[in-house]
């Protein structure tokens, strides 16, 4: 349904059936063509991994025919009937479950109602986080954001007090890695970071001793901000301070 979305799907599904797992991609009629080919490649070499193709219900929630990708969408305003669209593929869905016995159902956000679906049918049902990390400007709203997400984070600050934030990221909480900026930057056409500092910087965060240890410190940092916010944290008590002093 989503570029971005299907291709951590697809190989998946590709990593299965190159364990000797029979592998089933659901899809649809004009999305099935976009890892078509690859999965014929793998089906030539011996691996059990096939598509199965259910119908798309474009005109029943109001979409143009053929509208079955996010990238061809007509409008923004088009986004609620293609949400609808996605929800009328529980029923199908589950046909195919029943009658395939599948042994796991692997399935990514869009899919919400999948593990009702899998319920249902006593399918386990495989869920895993696919943020490994976010890329921040720094923003003191970006940075909340990140702690309480609880994923580590390669800073690229820009201006004002971001700077001030990095330190805070990589150098205090030591929850992040840096990608080298050094000078306020955002309108003026030069080089600030190279593409190599990027490159360091994402698999310092991704791959190794440190990067394990900068996520284990990242999730330490999320539930001591899930603690502050629940009754009787340090953020619930301030709000209510504030709410007295006022």
């Amino acid at each position: 349904m989503a570029h971005g979305h299907m291709i951590p799907t697809v190989d998946m599904a590709r990593l299965f059936a190159r364990r000797g797992v029979k592998a089933t991609i659901v899809s649809t009629p004009l999305n099935a063509p976009l890892c078509s080919k690859t999965i014929e490649r793998d089906r030539q070499l011996g691996l059990d991994i096939s598509i199965h193709i259910i119908k798309f219900p474009s005109a029943e929630a109001g979409l143009p025919e053929g509208c079955e990708n996010l990238s061809s969408i007509p409008s923004p305003d088009m986004l609620p009937n293609f949400l609808k669209a996605i929800g009328m593929l529980q029923q199908p869905l589950e046909q195919l479950l029943e009658e395939c016995h599948p042994s796991c159902l692997v399935a990514d956000m869009l899919f919400p109602w999948a593990t009702e679906a899998a319920n249902k049918l006593r399918i386990p049902r495989l869920f895993f986080n696919g943020t490994g990390g976010f890329m921040t400007h720094c923003g003191w709203n970006s940075t909340l954001e990140g702690v309480t997400a609880g994923v580590p984070m390669v800073t690229w600050p820009l201006g004002a007090e971001q700077f001030c934030n990095k330190k805070l990221i990589t150098d205090v909480l030591k929850i992040g890695i840096g990608v080298g900026a050094q000078e306020w930057s955002r309108y003026e056409k030069k080089i600030i970071v190279r593409k190599e500092d990027i490159e360091k910087a994402i698999i310092q965060l991704m791959v190794g001793e440190e990067a394990e240890e900068i996520r284990n410190r990242a999730r330490v940092l999320k539930e001591m901000a899930r603690r502050a916010t629940k009754e009787g944290g340090s953020s619930y008590s301030d709000l209510t301070a504030f709410l007295e002093e006022l």
